[in-house]
């Protein structure tokens, strides 16, 4: 039962990576829209989506009143990552924004330690540090990143996605289901973006409210599939399969927008995929220790 649940974790996993990499491919589609637009309106989409479940499957909130600042803390991270990301996603090669957010399961391992209480070895230390090395690779950094800050804006973004699926896992042991988390998520991302785009509405085509109505579809099976695969299986026997939106992504960039990524880039993603390969490496041959 218990490998049948992580095959499911694992399946879950790649088809979120896809409903990401198509979401960020959207987005950008979308064109010169502010951040928090396009935030605001693929929230309002996940909204909707996660209501209509809510209601079929009647998965409401469990009662538990501790639950609820976990909601809030997962909710507000979440924002965070999202707002970042979009920002990285129009400012950037699609694949270098996508694997720049790819970094939240090594944020994931380090807050597990702070929320979960997860002691952190000396071994996943050195290699949480070999992909922030990585990371670098990608960055650049420069004394230019303090005037065009998109790649470390898109570093904070899978910050804020490590924390927020950190919570996810908090959520689903405490019994929560899937769908409210999604809800409780999507509300608050609309309720703290709505004053902005009031003030700063910018009028859009039809083509780009259709692109951000598909953006915010491919958002909504991303967050249910996440979701979802957090809840079968912890994030060190899954997480590596992340990854694979970087393949999603990589290939959509270059069908869709004709993007290459540079040398550098392509040295960033080996260096970090090939961290959570190892990652994943030595979980299970620490499992099969125990």
């Amino acid at each position: 039962m218990k490998r049948k649940q992580k095959y499911l974790g694992i399946i879950y996993i790649i088809l979120a990576a896809f409903f990401f990499a198509l979401m960020a491919m959207f987005v950008r589609l979308a064109g010169d829209i502010p951040s928090i637009q396009k935030s605001f309106f693929r929230n309002l989409v996940s909204l909707v989506f996660a209501g209509v479940i809510l209601v079929r499957e009647k998965a409401w909130f469990s009662g538990k009143k501790e639950n609820i600042k976990y909601l809030l803390m997962r909710a507000a991270a979440g924002t965070i990552g999202i707002l970042c990301n979009f920002y990285a996603v129009d400012h950037m090669v699609l694949s270098d924004a996508s694997m720049l957010n790819k970094m939240s399961p090594f944020f994931a391992i380090i807050f597990s330690y702070f929320i979960l209480k997860e002691k952190v070895t000396v071994s996943q230390a050195v290699i949480v540090a070999g992909a922030f090395l990585g990371s670098l690779l990608i960055i650049k950094p420069t004394t230019a990143i303090f005037s065009s800050p998109a790649a470390l804006v898109g570093l904070l973004g899978g910050l804020g996605a490590g924390v927020a699926y950190t919570y996810v896992r908090v959520l689903g042991k405490k019994g929560e289901k899937g769908p409210f988390i999604v809800f409780v998520f999507s509300a608050f991302s609309c309720l703290v973006t709505l004053p902005w785009l009031i003030l700063d509405f910018h009028s859009m085509s039809g083509i780009q409210f259709l692109y951000l109505l598909l953006a915010g579809l491919s958002a909504a099976g991303g967050q249910f599939s996440v979701t979802a695969a957090y809840f079968h299986a912890p994030a060190k026997e899954i997480s590596v399969y992340d990854y694979s939106q970087i393949l999603f992504s990589a290939v959509l960039g270059f069908v869709v927008f004709g993007q290459l990524p540079d040398v550098l880039s392509w040295m960033g993603y080996i260096v970090i995929c090939s961290m959570a390969v190892v990652m994943f490496l030595y979980n299970q041959k620490k499992e099969k220790a125990i």
